[in-house]
């Protein structure tokens, strides 16, 4: 009994030296890629682009299902962007709230017959609408029956007939220059570069007038801060480090940028699962791979993309719930890429990582949980030991948390007062004992209500963003 004791307390410490070891190694590819990135861009001219007639064409697609609240804004926001060859497909998947008629009568639109290529599978579509008014001669909405986000974004890649289609959600707001800067890795490498993503921010308490951000705000919401921290750990120090390795197996479903042609090619995003953003990355190089093609995934560290967050712990878990349903399906319909050196870094080191550090991490903290439960009850605790790792692993994540901040600091700096830092790391104090818990509850929740073929994203409502007359 002893023996397995022993046995198991020695797996679980290689486990965490390997994932403490991971989050360092990962910062520091990340550390070096950022002052690679920035000094690469700071006296880039991307009104060249503007104005270049090499720019590749863009469409904007944007699903929205129950988004009256905020959808004339959000519209707005997306028709301020800086490109001059682009167009914004809003596909109205079947939604139950006013989010058309709103539309309609903000932006003056009527029925047209227009020409649709059905390369990829989505549910009907009852019309399309364009509006009289010139100054919304980009915009196309699709009025369609509800299928999910999945199918939605099949509806607007093929109505769009553009060289890249922008993937996003329409409860975000867009920074003016985002196409500006996602393009840009493209024009570099036409040939090999696929899909491009963008930093995505949280927006709560940022004030937002006629779609664009006027002030960045730090959330009031401890929820929302938890938030913040978690989204600037995991695009500043993760998505940076893979894409210098390469190794990038998702770009947020916020904001997205792919070659229209690769996306026709495997067959667009797959309806029967509710991680389609990560599913579609992983299926997009796994099958270029095997035609013998190159595949560059490209992460932009900019913030171009400001979203609402959950401001609702109910909200938030079904969130998480689904993300990590997604990731099980993906990893499980993909998983003849594990180890498997034929597919590269992807195979060798990017699919082991998210299966050991992001699919199995809560099942293993957990089974550490119950195994320490154990100990204690029979006696075999050394405490002194105990509290010296435990304060050691506190201290570590707030370690990995302050990092994180720092790295924001000496890029890009969007919260500029000094009270903003001191919350920030409070917040990335009480992390990891009020807001890590309940992530790993979500995670393994999710994990049971897959095997329990749950399918479902479940509701999602929001709040609307905070107007200039309200922040006084």
């Amino acid at each position: 009994m002893i023996k397995i004791i022993y046995g198991l307390q020695f797996l679980f410490l290689v486990y965490a030296v390997a994932i403490f070891s991971s989050y360092l190694i990962l910062a520091l590819i990340s550390y070096f890629e950022m002052r690679r990135y920035m000094t690469k861009n700071s006296f880039a001219d991307y009104k060249m682009i503007l104005s270049s007639p090499l720019a590749p064409s863009i469409s904007l697609v944007a699903p929205a299902y129950n988004e009256g609240l905020t959808i004339i804004e959000n519209v707005k926001s997306l028709m301020s962007i800086e490109y001059n060859n682009y167009d914004i497909i809003i596909v109205n998947d079947g939604s139950k709230d006013d989010s058309l008629e709103k539309m309609q009568q903000a932006f003056d639109l009527k029925k047209v017959d227009f020409l649709i290529d059905r390369t990829l599978p989505c549910n009907d579509i009852r019309a399309i609408y364009k509006s009289k008014n010139r100054a919304y001669r980009k915009l196309i909405v699709v009025d369609k029956v509800n299928g999910g986000k999945a199918d939605a974004l099949n509806a607007g890649i093929n109505i769009s007939n553009k060289e890249l289609v922008a993937c996003i959600d329409v409860d975000c707001i867009i920074q003016p220059d985002a196409l500006l800067k996602m393009v840009k890795p493209y024009l570099e490498d036409r040939e090999n570069t696929v899909a491009i993503g963008g930093v995505v921010r949280i927006a709560n308490s940022c004030i937002v007038e006629e779609g664009r951000l006027i002030k960045v705000n730090l959330p009031e919401s401890l929820l929302a801060r938890f938030q913040v921290l978690e989204y600037m750990r995991s695009f500043l120090l993760g998505r940076m480090a893979w894409s210098r390795l390469n190794g990038l197996m998702l770009i947020s479903g916020a904001f997205g940028l792919f070659k229209r042609e690769v996306v026709l090619t495997v067959g667009g995003y797959d309806k029967s699962t509710v991680g389609e953003d990560m599913e579609l990355v992983v299926r997009i190089r796994r099958k270029l791979i095997e035609m013998g093609r190159k595949a560059k995934v490209i992460y932009v560290p900019d913030p171009l993309c400001w979203t609402e967050a959950p401001s609702d712990r109910k909200i938030l878990g079904r969130q998480r719930n689904r993300w990590m349903r997604g990731t099980i399906e993906t990893l499980s319909r993909h998983r003849k890429i594990c180890m498997n050196p034929k597919y590269g870094l992807l195979g060798v080191l990017s699919y082991p990582y998210w299966f050991m550090f992001e699919l199995l991490a809560p099942w293993i903290e957990l089974s550490g949980l119950l195994f320490f439960v154990y100990l204690t009850i029979a006696g075999f605790v050394n405490w002194g030991y105990t509290l010296t790792l435990l304060l050691f692993v506190y201290l570590f994540s707030i370690f990995i948390s302050v990092l994180t901040l720092l790295f924001e600091e000496v890029s890009f700096y969007r919260y500029t007062r000094q009270r903003d830092f001191y919350k920030m790391l409070a917040t990335a104090c009480l992390e990891p004992v009020l807001f890590h818990p309940s992530v790993m509850y979500w995670a393994i929740r999710g994990t049971f209500d897959k095997w329990r073929g749950r399918k479902s994203w479940g509701e999602m409502s929001r709040t609307g963003f905070l107007k200039k007359a309200e922040a006084k």
